[in-house]
């Protein structure tokens, strides 16, 4: 199963491709939303007008209640057409589409994170601020933003976890080829959308037992993702 090739009616039942395309979309997925996420929380906590600010952070809420075959139905229609027209290259089921849908799915769970964060660090330092004559946007910058390095470390986990586990973006959007992308226009397979392609054909093949390698790699990813976080905390603390 450890091998590169996918093809189960020959014998051959690789899934590292599945588990590259799913590190691949997941990263890439984080790094689009990280930053919209941030930059989003600090709209919230001084940087933008409390009017707009405000009706930002109820638009936010209101996606997490979105069903996520909703972001896909929405890629299919809208998204994968554009990518198409626009790059000109392949049919638009791509890297490209499945990352840009993950990184709307996750980043309602890294702004809230980051805004509960943002929010903890603000009911310690607001009087302290103001006594200073801080701004809010000042307040932002010089004391909330240092003293959420922990928020920022779990955020990135949270939003990264939402990214790899998810199942019907990736089965919508990648184009679900068994494959190493050469660029973000080729289509891949994410370990997640393998498993519902595959049992949504058979239950009793070798094909269908594989699954079981698939769904134990994505457990122990999430295990070596939480024990990086509590280490880099640790150091952190010990650093201190």
């Amino acid at each position: 199963m450890l091998t590169w090739d996918w093809r189960p009616f020959q014998g051959h039942f690789g899934i590292l491709p599945m588990v590259v395309g799913s590190l691949l979309l997941a990263t890439s997925a984080l790094l689009v939303a990280f930053p919209i996420s941030i930059g989003i929380c600090c709209f919230v906590h001084g940087m933008g007008p409390p009017t707009l600010a405000r009706y930002a952070l109820r638009i936010i809420k209101l996606m997490t209640s979105i069903p996520t075959v909703v972001y896909g139905f929405v890629g299919v229609f809208v998204l994968v057409p554009f990518i198409r027209d626009i790059f000109q290259h392949g049919s638009g089921f791509s890297w490209l589409a499945a990352t840009i849908g993950l990184a709307v799915l996750s980043m309602p769970t890294i702004v809230l994170m980051l805004h509960s964060q943002f929010a903890l660090v603000e009911q310690k330092i607001t009087l302290t601020a103001m006594a200073l004559g801080l701004n809010p946007a000042q307040r932002l910058l010089y004391f909330v933003l240092p003293a959420s390095r922990k928020g920022f470390a779990a955020a990135a986990v949270l939003g990264f976890g939402r990214a790899i586990g998810d199942t019907m973006i990736p089965l919508m959007l990648a184009g679900n080829a068994p494959q190493v992308p050469g660029s973000i226009f080729d289509s891949l397979r994410a370990m997640s959308a393998h498993i519902a392609l595959v049992v949504a054909a058979d239950s009793q093949s070798l094909a269908y037992l594989s699954l079981f390698a698939c769904g134990l790699i994505l457990f122990l990813n999430t295990i070596l993702v939480n024990l990086g976080l509590k280490l880099l905390g640790y150091t952190t603390g010990n650093h201190r």
